[in-house]
């Protein structure tokens, strides 16, 4: 234990020794002189001041507590680059995620095209329902063409309605669908983009599909 000890006292001696050729120093707002000592002058406290060893080397400088609008501030900054970073590491994983899905500028011209052969898959359907339930819905007009001036039979008018609502969903999923190809084409647009700037190969253009 003594063994022990007697470097320890050491390294104790020798921290106090250095603190002891410490000095601290500011400007006197008063005077305008500079003050200094070997603990915190009472001239310095609430303002900047610089550490200083026995050579007049500074070791360390101290701001000034900072104001409340200035602290802020510096939250303010804080968040902004908080921000910032996380933009930026979202940024990153996105880039990294496009180069993961695309080896080649081909890669996005097929991804493209398959979406819009989706989007065109599910316009070709809902036509074909709306066209199924045009007929359907013929046949009932025709059935009320018998009820002119009477009152439609329950069964007949609930089909009615039931068939145009049926026809106005499928009308509003062909609208939303024929919408789909500007997104598509805004998107792959910019996936082609963003891979050309990471790679630096030339974009392609390829041919777009039309909806029907």
């Amino acid at each position: 234990m003594r063994k022990l000890a007697l470097p320890l006292l050491a390294l104790l001696l020798a921290n106090s020794a250095q603190a002891a050729n410490e000095f601290y120093c500011c400007q006197d707002p008063a005077s305008g002189r500079r003050v200094c000592s070997d603990t915190l002058p009472e001239q310095c406290r609430g303002r900047a001041y610089r550490i200083l060893d026995s050579g007049g080397n500074i070791i360390k400088e101290v701001g000034a507590p900072l104001s409340p609008e200035q602290k802020a501030e510096q939250a303010l900054e804080n968040k902004r680059r908080k921000q910032l970073e996380e933009a930026g590491r979202e940024q990153r994983r996105r880039d990294q995620a496009l180069l993961d899905t695309y080896a080649t500028p081909e890669d996005i011209d097929l991804a493209q095209k398959k979406a819009e052969a989706d989007v065109n898959t599910a316009i070709l359907a809902a036509i074909g329902r709306i066209d199924a339930a045009q007929v359907k819905r013929k046949k009932l007009a025709d059935e009320a063409e018998f009820y002119k001036k009477k009152t439609l039979p329950p069964e007949l008018d609930r089909n009615l309605r039931a068939i145009d609502h049926e026809i106005r969903l499928q009308q509003e999923l062909l609208d939303l669908k024929k919408k789909e190809f500007d997104t598509i084409k805004a998107k792959y647009d910019a996936d082609r983009k963003r891979y050309f700037e990471l790679t630096r190969r030339p974009p392609t253009a390829p041919a777009v599909s039309s909806p029907r």
